[in-house]
């Protein structure tokens, strides 16, 4: 199964890939969902894309419960053996009064926001949302927590999702979107350089550029440095960010800050996209184009650039604008609902839309680059977590519900950083018997210059 959607992928965006030796087999996380062969696909496309970009000729392989593991990671990973919080103390699920709603508070304004839709006021506690939400229709709390900026989703099953307007746009859409923005080719004046062969890895001398928050984007980014990309993280010290999960998703990057509200940020921003070949922003669709960092403006600025658009909805339909994290999309696709028998929500037992996104996410930005290598132009590449659960429910199911947890001490690695001794998964994948592996530790938030190396 695992080699034939890999092959049905690389299809889907035009591109050969090598063939991928696949060791292991679902169940391997309790869940009955395919979620470790969703890992391997997700994996060892990436990993057979980098193969292809530095030329081939070597074995790719992926294990299952090595890929399976690393979307786990977050779980993992300390700082001097200490792991730390993943969520807010109001996140979580709530039992409405026709069924059940989640909120999603780890950013303050978004805790803010639903407390407010909620009429309590910001210093009220778990408790007094639960009563809260006991009184009300979960569409209703969902809706009236997004119209006041927050996040939140009712738990929908399967059936009830695919008849939602926003399914249905999703389904128009493929899950990995890779469209040409222009008609740049190599060797035109102002065109795009030839890919560098021959180098120690296969993304020696590619630049990223990574304006992504919390996990999706990320990975990507993470998984692109774990083959050889340089990988600039543009942050900035106004925006929110869950402290663990950008320590432990920026390894192999530097990071600077740019305001990008004010002129000076935004100039800063215009010179590094003009040395850049990838381009990967998770902002809601649209925030970076009312800026002037649409993909066309992007693609003006540097021809021959890739642009990876993640978003949670998919960028058309009612919900293309609406604010959405993995946990609230496995409850309004009815990924929560299955789990749980409709009775109660019941996640995957991993962020498996967050990570198997950003693998794919990477996958499609080396798929990009293949591309321009054989044809020129700029190009850009599309995902969605709603796109991603869509995926996963098409690849069916296992008896895996009781499935014991898998051992992992095998794949766990240490390095010192500025924060401390770091335990941490490694990278999966292997090609040529070889794995991918980060250069650098994760850096201080804005601790690099704005600037390429």
């Amino acid at each position: 199964m695992v080699e034939e959607r890999i092959r049905e992928l690389a299809a889907e965006v035009g591109i050969e890939l090598p063939p991928v030796r696949v060791t292991g087999d679902d169940p391997v996380l309790p869940s009955v969902f395919r979620v470790g062969g969703a890992a391997a696909v997700a994996v060892g496309a990436a990993t057979a894309a980098a193969a292809a970009l530095g030329g081939g000729g070597r074995e790719v392989a992926v294990d299952v419960r090595e890929a399976a593991a690393a979307f786990r990671d977050e779980r993992h990973f300390r700082i001097d053996g200490v792991a730390g919080e993943l969520w807010a103390p109001l996140s979580g699920d709530y039992r409405a009064a026709d069924g059940w709603v989640r909120l999603h508070c780890n950013f303050d304004h978004h805790r803010d926001a639903a407390l407010a839709a909620l009429g309590l006021p910001p210093d009220a506690g778990r408790d007094a949302v639960v009563r809260a939400c006991a009184g009300r229709a979960a569409v209703e709390v969902e809706e009236s927590v997004t119209a006041a900026g927050g996040c939140a989703a009712a738990m929908r099953s399967r059936a009830e999702w695919r008849e939602h307007p926003q399914a249905r746009g999703v389904a128009a859409a493929p899950l990995v979107g890779l469209t040409r923005l222009g008609d740049t080719r190599l060797g035109d004046p102002g065109g795009v350089r030839a890919p560098r062969r021959g180098g120690r890895r296969p993304l020696d001398g590619v630049r990223v550029l990574d304006l992504t928050r919390v996990i999706a984007g990320p990975v990507a980014t993470r998984t692109l440095a774990a083959h050889g990309a340089q990988v600039l993280r543009v942050g900035a010290g106004h925006l929110p960010e869950v402290p663990g999960l950008v320590i432990g998703t920026a390894f192999g990057k530097r990071s600077c800050h740019l305001d990008l509200r004010t002129a000076a940020g935004s100039a800063a921003l215009r010179d590094l996209v003009a040395g850049a070949d990838v381009f990967v922003q998770s902002y809601r669709p649209g925030a970076l184009r009312s800026l002037g960092f649409g993909p066309g403006e992007l693609a003006a600025i540097r021809p021959g650039i890739v642009c990876v658009d993640v978003s949670a909805y998919g960028g058309h339909g009612p919900w293309a604008l609406r604010r959405g994290f993995d946990s609230l999309v496995q409850m309004a696709c009815g990924i929560a609902h299955e789990g749980g028998d409709g009775s109660r929500p019941h996640p995957l037992p991993a962020q498996v839309l967050d990570h198997a996104t950003g693998y794919l996410a990477a996958f499609g930005a080396m798929a990009a680059l293949l591309r321009r290598s054989a044809e020129g132009g700029s190009w850009r590449v599309e995902l969605s977590l709603a796109g991603t659960a869509r995926w996963l429910d098409g690849l069916g199911r296992v008896d895996g519900a009781a499935t014991p947890e898998p051992e992992v001490a095998d794949l766990i690695e240490e390095t010192d950083s500025a924060f401390g001794r770091l335990t941490y998964l490694r990278p999966p994948g292997t090609v040529g018997g070889v794995s991918p592996y980060w250069a650098s530790p994760p850096p201080e938030n804005g601790e690099h210059p704005p600037a390429w190396w």
